[in-house]
Parts: structure tokens; sequence; C-alpha cells
């Protein structure tokens, strides 16, 4: 970038260097509530540097190397952490005198460690310390990069409910004094269902973004599937860990087809699905077949990887096995009961010919008021009753659903909606199949 480089600009760059920033201070000074302030401290620089020098060619080591600067002044100030200061100035002076760009490495492998610092850290995140709630919550915002917003929306809770979690968290990390290391066998065993969670909701916030101007942020896909696949060479015969990928795998062939040229979101029905990347399906449909070997009955994870691969089968979306959707759907929601599992099940009873009931279902959900935050709930039901011919309610469900919806594409395409139904004249459309 120029010497003219903007706040925003600035910004971006932190915000997609950050998890990898986090994760190499914390092993530097072995304390992730540290990690995050030196990372923003960092940030400070670089908003007063940038603008004036330009943004370096590696700027996610210049913020690394600034932030483990800071953590040596710190430690040189504190007179009881001397020996610690000593070893932290060895290593910073290994480092390349007057190159921002270098990288210091303090934490060769040693047999047992996880290869990837991102990695590692979700481990120590995921300590059972922490509730899993916090677990969960504070890895998505240390090692996924997410805000507090973007994890409120992946749980649907209030934003304050999130902040609360990852300051206690945090806390409770540093009261018990939990060190930066790897798990291993029970303990990563204890610790592989959260992690598994937040890869997960890392990937979704991916798939369909919270906020902004767009819709998809595949930088976030590439980045759980990454680490799915290198914790599925850490853990083969974990059946979930398979599931979980194959449904990334699957979901992330059709990220080129879920936007048009403008980037204005397609969805299911209407996509071309000669653009759905076949590389992918079939790793997918490979890494599914291994957690069936590995897993009997399904898990949660593999049953989304079956529910992704029924849709990737059908080359056309009238040759979809709705049926089959529905049973799977059925299987999941008495494997892992959750009304967004409901609500999808709806979805599919709806394709398979049943509006009406699938209408009834929504209702209940309505009436639990356990989504009435969550967008596509609304926007389901305005579907349901526009496939009805009850047009005009269709579109105050339509409406409700954009004022719900933070993400400017998504908020745009629901007012479409709410028009095209008002008039008679809404396309069908699948709500979160």
């Amino acid at each position: 970038m120029p010497a003219t480089d903007s706040t925003a600009a600035i910004e971006t760059v932190f915000r997609m260097e950050f998890p990898r920033v986090v994760a190499a201070l914390a092993a530097f000074v072995g304390d992730i509530g540290l990690a995050e302030e030196l990372a923003q401290d960092a940030l400070v620089d670089a908003l007063r540097q940038w603008p004036r020098e330009g943004t370096p060619r590696n700027p996610g080591a210049w913020l690394t190397t600034v932030g483990k600067r800071k953590a040596v002044d710190l430690f040189r100030r504190n007179r009881s952490l001397e020996a610690k200061y000593a070893q932290l100035s060895r290593e910073l002076q290994a480092a390349v005198p007057g190159n921002d760009d270098a990288v210091i490495d303090i934490d060769p492998a040693s047999p047992g460690d996880i290869p990837d610092e991102r990695l590692r850290l979700i481990f120590v995140a995921c300590h059972p310390v922490l509730p899993v709630a916090g677990r969960v919550a504070l890895t998505l915002r240390l090692v996924g990069g997410l805000t507090v917003p973007e994890i409120a929306r992946a749980y649907v809770v209030p934003e304050a409910t999130i902040a609360q979690r990852i300051v206690r968290a945090k806390k409770t990390i540093a009261n018990a004094g939990v060190p930066y290391e790897v798990p291993t066998g029970e303990d990563l065993a204890a610790r592989l269902g959260a992690v598994l969670e937040v890869i997960y909701l890392i990937f979704n916030e991916g798939y369909s973004a919270t906020a902004g101007e767009d819709w998809l942020r595949p930088e976030l896909c590439a980045e759980a599937l990454r680490l799915g696949r290198v914790l599925a060479v850490l853990a083969p015969d974990e059946a979930e860990v398979h599931g979980l990928v194959a449904l990334m795998e699957i979901q992330s062939s059709r990220l080129h087809a879920r936007t048009g040229p403008s980037g204005t979101p397609v969805l299911l029905l209407d996509q071309d699905r000669r653009t759905w990347d076949r590389l992918h399906i079939n790793r997918g449909v490979e890494a599914l077949a291994r957690a069936d070997t590995l897993g009997d009955p399904r898990g949660p994870y593999a049953l989304q990887g079956a529910i992704a691969a029924c849709h990737a089968r059908a080359f056309r979306p009238e040759e979809t096995d709705w049926e089959e959707l529905v049973s799977l759907y059925g299987e999941l929601a008495r494997t892992a009961p959750s009304p967004i599992v409901e609500l999808n099940r709806a979805v599919a009873i709806s394709l398979a010919g049943s509006p009406d009931a699938a209408l009834a279902l929504v209702d209940q959900l309505v009436d639990t008021k356990t989504l009435e935050r969550y967008h596509l709930l609304f926007s389901v039901r305005g579907d349901l009753l526009d496939r009805l011919g009850r047009h005009a309610e269709a579109g105050l469900e339509f409406d409700r659903a954009a004022a719900l919806a933070t993400n400017a594409r998504e908020r745009l395409l629901l007012h479409e909606r709410a028009g095209a139904a008002r008039a008679g004249s809404a396309v069908p459309q699948p709500g979160p199949v």
C-alpha cells in the first residue's frame, strides 16, 4: 500500500492478521490476555506509522515484532520478571536488525506439538477450567478474529452476554495459571468438542457474514477448513472431526455460486450448480465416508455433512431428495436438538410438499420466542406464507426479517422479497437449508 493508507484500510489489515498475531504473541509471553493487549498496542503504532510510511510487505510479521518488543519493555519494567526479560531479549536479538518483517521463531516444534500456532491457541482457549460457552467465545475472538457482534449472532444471544463471557474467560485462565501448552491424551479428547464447535462457527461466519457489505467472508471459510484438515491429521480416528471436514468441504464447493457478479446473494435453488467445485465435493464425500466408517450412529457434524452431500448429489434443484433431507434433519433434531435445526427441518418439510405442516412447525417456534432476534425465522415464515398464497402476510414477515438482518446484502434481498410478495410474484426460495 502507498503511504496514504487510511485508518479503515489499516484496520482491515489488522483484522485479517489479528489471529496470527495473537497466536504468536501468546506463544511468546504465555498469556493470551496479555497477547491480545499487545496486539492492540501494536495496532496503535501501525495507525501512527503506516499512513506516513506505507504498510510493510509483511504486516503480520511487523505487528508481531512490535508486539514482542512491547512485551520486552513490559517485562523490563517488572523487576520480578528480570529472568524472563533476559530470555526474551536474547530471542529478540535473533531477529535481523532493522528488518520489521523478520519473524522470531521462539517455539521450535517438539514431539507431540500441534504444528500450527493458531490451532494450539484454540486448545489453550478451550481449557476445561472454562465453561464451554466461555471457551468458544474466547477462541472465536482470539483465533477466529470475530467481533463480539459476530459471535453474538452465531449464538443468537445479546452482545453484552458474549462480551462478559470473553472477559470472564480471560480472567479465569489468568487466575488459574493455565500454561500455553499442547494437550495430550485424555486432555486433548476432553477439549475436542469445543474445538470442533469453534471451527464450525468460524466457518459459518464466513459462509454468511454477520454484518458489512459482503455476504461472504471466504477467508474465514478457508481458515476454518484449513484448521479442520490439520485437526483431522491430529485426530485421525475421531469420526466427528471427519464429519465436520466433510461439511466444510461440501459447503465450500458452493461459495462462488452464492453471490452474483455484484455480490448479491444467490440462494440455493437459484444457484448455477455447474459452478459448484467438484473437487471440494469429492473431498467432502470421502471425509463423510471416513466419518461413517469410524462412527455409528452419526454425530451432529457427520449428519450435517450428510445433509450437504444430499444437496451436492442433485445436479438440478428438482432432483433433490427432500424426503431424505426431512429424515436427516429429524435424526439431527434427535441427536442435537435446537430451534435452528427445527427451522431447517421445516424448510425441508415444505420443499418435500407439505408447506402447511412446515408453517405449523415454524409457528410453534415463533411462539417459543427462542429465535425472536433470528431474522431467518421470519424469512422462512414469509416464504411459507407466500407459497400458501398469503402474500400480504408474507411481505410483512420479509420486512420483519429485513429489520433484524445486520448484513447489508441480505437486508436488501429481504426487502426485495417483501416487495415481490406483496405483488404476488415472489419466487419460492429455501430458507437456511
